[in-house]
């Protein structure tokens, strides 16, 4: 009896792509004997007629540079990436390859060893990314809590053009796949969602393996409609080249399930039922602090306007701005950055003691007791998420702009898409944004000016 072939580690792979790469030369060498041997073969006496095979058609940079290529590819199957990472990292990782790094355990490691730690975030995240891109509505926790009738039960999806092409479809596969992925299913075949028009060629019911892979139902009228088997999903195509996609029960409640468990159990942006919002200066539940990621802060002072050295020939001009609820300084650091001049408020002794370490001017006091006072160029800040606390601090802020002042506020999505309670000019940020901040909560930013 033969011994049980183990599966490959990733560090079994990079052993064999080093071992092709060092053969490498020696393999070019052999092809080229071979071919001498193949051109003698073909003639009489040595009398030469023209080449049997080209003999410099092979060299062994060409054979180092697929190696690394075939190397990548084999250690992202192995790992099983395409299972766990979201539509928009899969596409990054074909854009990397153009130009990847050395295949090593440790460069494999840094590019997907979080796939693998974290399996199933990045699942959910896949989901949320997707369906977020669908409908505002996956991003109101309201609409997601588990037993709401908030979600829709269709998407509309255009431009769905051709079976090999079509932004429709490519969405179509990013939705099919952030699903299958939460409910542990093979990623899409794009042999289940065949053209109608190829379909009704090939007959009612195309057959691979001995089972359906998409039923159709024509009756004459559009829209043409079909079905994707085992995914919960019913496809409806109309001749303005739009298709409307239909989730069964247990297909919305995977869905609903999904995004409320990557959202979190408890919602901090979702006041419970009955409960009315307080209009006192309190602070905040357990204080709400979720500081802000680099890539968030340098968002909200762009989308501010705060300049930076390099929008500018000369010096630029120095701008005052305020960031209340400052924490221990992270959207400071990035108006110090730029050569401006910042004051922050901060509540927490602990967090404004941080942010002075740091040398920021901070004042350790309630924000929303501060008397205001006109003076600064911006205001940009992220509020405590609980309720609709962020409101009372957003409204006392706008009081210390000066006229035309700008303000940028950084809110739970909820302020958006459900509450509705402020006007301005709204951006919407990545999902998971403050992930390694410690929610996943769906977050955008809205801009205001003072009168």
């Amino acid at each position: 009896m033969g011994a049980i072939a183990l599966p490959l580690t990733v560090a079994d792979l990079v052993e064999e792509y080093e071992r092709k790469v060092a053969e490498a030369d020696r393999v070019v060498s052999q092809f080229k004997d071979t071919v001498t041997a193949l051109d003698a073969a073909a003639t009489v006496q040595g009398i030469y007629v023209e080449r049997v095979a080209p003999r410099d058609s092979v060299c062994a940079e060409a054979i180092r540079r697929n190696l690394l290529l075939s190397g990548w590819r084999a250690v992202y199957r192995r790992l099983m990436i395409d299972h766990l990472a979201s539509a928009s990292d899969k596409r990054r990782f074909e854009k990397d390859l153009a130009s990847p790094p050395p295949l090593t355990v440790e460069n494999a490691k840094a590019t997907f060893g979080d796939y693998l730690i974290r399996p199933r975030f990045h699942i959910l995240r896949g989901l949320a990314e997707v369906f977020c891109a669908l409908d505002p509505a996956y991003k109101s926790h309201s609409k997601v809590r588990v037993g709401k009738k908030g979600l829709p039960k269709r998407v509309i999806l255009g431009n769905w053009s051709s079976l090999h092409g079509g932004y429709g479809r490519d969405r179509f596969k990013d939705m099919v796949n952030a699903l299958a992925a939460v409910r542990g299913q093979a990623p899409l075949d794009w042999l289940e969602v065949l053209d109608i028009e190829d379909q009704h060629r090939a007959g009612a019911d195309a057959v691979m393996n001995g089972r359906p892979l998409v039923r159709s139902h024509f009756d004459g009228r559009e829209p043409d409609e079909f079905t994707a088997p085992d995914r919960g999903l019913t496809v409806r195509k109309f001749a303005n080249g739009n298709v409307h996609v239909f989730f069964d029960a247990a297909a919305l409640l995977s869905i609903n399930r999904g995004l409320a468990e990557f959202y979190g159990d408890v919602l901090p942006d979702a006041e419970p039922e009955g409960v009315k919002p307080s209009a006192s200066t309190a602070v905040s539940k357990d204080l709400q602090f979720y500081w802000s990621p680099p890539e968030v802060a340098e968002a909200a002072l762009d989308f501010a306007g705060v300049p930076t050295p390099r929008d500018y020939r000369g010096n630029p001009p120095v701008w005052r701005v305020l960031e209340p609820s400052c924490g221990d300084g992270r959207i400071l650091d990035g108006v110090r950055a730029r050569g401006h001049h910042a004051l922050g408020i901060e509540y927490h002794p602990g967090r404004a003691s941080e942010a002075r370490r740091k040398g920021h001017a901070v004042v350790c006091t309630n924000f929303l007791e501060q008397p205001p006072a006109p003076e600064f160029d911006a205001v940009v800040m992220n509020p405590p998420f609980y309720g609709r606390h962020y409101l009372k601090h957003v409204n006392h802020a706008l009081r210390f702009l000066k006229p035309r002042g700008t303000l940028v506020a950084i809110l739970p999505a909820t302020a958006r898409y459900d509450h509705g309670e402020l006007q301005g000019e709204w951006r919407d940020l990545p999902v998971a944004s403050f992930a390694d901040a410690g929610t996943n909560v769906p977050t955008t930013m809205i801009k205001m000016r003072a009168e």
